[in-house]
């Protein structure tokens, strides 16, 4: 592609290499735009002579046409894109959705000189109509066989991102305290609504126990059988691991335990298990304030009914600092 000067008269049909502005400051044509016979007459109109244009060449494809093209591969789910100025396109959430990136795709994509893409951060949650990522094109125009060749790596890898639907959430809340299981439920009952409404959930089911072995038992036995997306322990202690009351508990009920300890600040002390397809998530302290923590990394995930990992768990230390 080069960029040249010309007579007006003989830009219909090149690219303009910049954006041409009213004296007034008013934008008259922008950047990228192909140029047509009306807009030969419209600049004529404010007396230009030449303009900056530029104009495809063999094995060169248009911005508008790469990104479109790359925009197909990227997202998959609960998404659907739509054109934007200037080479690019939006990627959007049809519905309330956790949005599940692949990181290292996503780097080997954008270590091209091509294309580039931005996406929201891994297991977040995002709105029905909400942004959740946009792919640009280098200025103008693309190798033809760049463009194949990111095609080619996302036809072959699958889709960089992947909107999962969130529908009809419900989350069972176990509140324990060792003296007096109300008590939890008086401190956190509203911080944890708080928290849940964010994510468009409702508490299903809560119960307030004290912090002993059988009543945890019992009481995640009762929440399980009510079948909820999640369940959340809300404890007034710290636990020291599996072995304390909240994790023999759990163990006892038949789950399995995913992971303790979370590279995340605040949530250190998280504990995450799984019943069945239930994931169970015990996390003291977080529910004292309504600020982020590692609560909110794992609601996403939970609600829209995606397995995270105790690898997944770990590689939350990266940007696990939240406050």
């Amino acid at each position: 592609m080069r960029a040249q000067t010309v007579d007006i008269l003989e830009s219909s049909g090149r690219i303009l290499c910049c954006t041409i502005f009213k004296p007034c400051g008013k934008k008259l044509l922008s950047k990228g735009h192909i140029l047509n016979e009306e807009d030969v007459r419209l600049m004529q109109t404010e007396g230009m002579q030449e303009v900056w244009v530029t104009q495809l060449e063999d094995g060169e494809v248009s911005e508008d046409d790469a990104v479109i093209a790359v925009g197909r591969e990227v997202g998959a789910g609960s998404v659907e894109m739509r054109p934007a100025p200037g080479g690019r396109v939006n990627l959007m959430a049809t519905e309330d959705c956790c949005v599940l990136v692949d990181e290292d795709l996503l780097k080997q994509i954008n270590c091209t000189a091509s294309v580039v893409i931005a996406t929201l951060p891994n297991l977040s949650y995002a709105q029905a109509n909400q942004r959740i990522a946009t792919v640009k094109s280098a200025p103008f125009a693309v190798a033809k066989s760049q463009l194949e060749a990111i095609v080619s790596i996302l036809k072959e890898r699958g889709a960089i991102l992947q909107a999962r639907p969130i529908r009809k959430p419900t989350v069972g809340i176990l509140y324990s305290d060792p003296i007096n299981g109300d008590r939890a439920r008086m401190l956190f009952e509203s911080i944890v609504r708080q928290r849940l409404e964010r994510y468009g959930a409702n508490s299903s089911f809560a119960l307030a126990c004290l912090e002993d072995e059988d009543e945890v038992t019992r009481g995640l036995s009762h929440l399980v059988r009510t079948k909820p997306t999640a369940i959340i322990v809300a404890s007034t202690t710290a636990p020291a691991g599996p072995e304390d009351v909240i994790g023999r508990a759990i163990v006892r009920l038949g789950c399995h335990v995913e992971r303790f300890l979370a590279p995340v600040e605040p949530g250190n002390l998280l504990l995450l298990a799984y019943k069945n397809d239930i994931p169970i998530i015990s996390a003291p302290g977080c529910h004292r304030s309504a600020r982020p923590n590692v609560v909110d990394l794992l609601i996403p995930p939970a609600l829209a009914k995606y397995r995270v990992s105790g690898w997944e768990v770990a590689c939350l230390g990266h940007g696990g600092l939240l406050g």
